[in-house]
């Protein structure tokens, strides 16, 4: 193994492949944010003039490589494990080592995609492998309130509500409060009814 360079990157679970993009994932992706931006784009940041660019992809794979790399961030791409298909991606970005041993889960799924249970599915193969080989002891995730779906998949993952960040992040150009969650890797927290 040459010095500096990590392994390869797989998850696996039953129904799924995860892994870092490719030059060769521009067109499935840019093809899937496409068809799915009315769906997207109301949560998350406002895309800029070049989001589905050729060029914005490739700096996209060289930035999950460096992430990678430096153990900064995991981001993955998401495909289907019988054909291939990309269904969406999913990042546990900003890990913090030391005391902390920490990171914080984003993600997306394409429209037609969505309410399947691969993001469940997803995450459940990103926390185990966050707990497990990387050794962080806590996951934090946040989605808008009104974000039903996206709170409801939190929960099925074993992650936790802990409260609200108000105007925590700039949504289709607007400051937003969101809700927060974290799954810990030795919790005996109770459930909520949000999911």
């Amino acid at each position: 193994m040459m010095l500096g360079r990590r392994p390869k990157l797989q998850l696996d679970s039953d129904r799924l492949v995860l892994r870092l993009p490719q030059h060769a994932d521009y067109r499935p992706w840019s093809d899937l944010r496409r068809a799915s931006a009315g769906f997207l784009t109301p949560w998350e940041p406002t895309w800029s003039d070049d989001h589905l660019s050729r060029r914005a992809f490739l700096n996209r794979v060289n930035w999950a490589a460096r992430c990678h790399r430096l153990d900064t961030a995991l981001p993955l791409f998401i495909f289907r494990r019988d054909d291939s298909q990309l269904v969406g991606a999913i990042t546990l970005d900003n890990i913090r080592r030391g005391p902390a041993q920490a990171g914080t889960l984003g993600y997306w799924v394409g429209a037609p995609y969505a309410r399947q249970g691969y993001m469940r599915e997803a995450i459940s193969a990103v926390v185990h492998h966050a707990f497990t080989v990387m050794d962080l002891s806590r996951i934090e995730a946040a989605c808008l309130p009104e974000n039903v779906a996206s709170r409801g998949v939190l929960e099925r993952a074993g992650f936790k509500y802990e409260g609200v960040a108000q105007s925590y992040l700039q949504i289709a150009g607007r400051w937003r409060t969101h809700v927060l969650y974290a799954n810990l890797r030795h919790d005996r927290r109770g459930r909520t009814d949000a999911g």
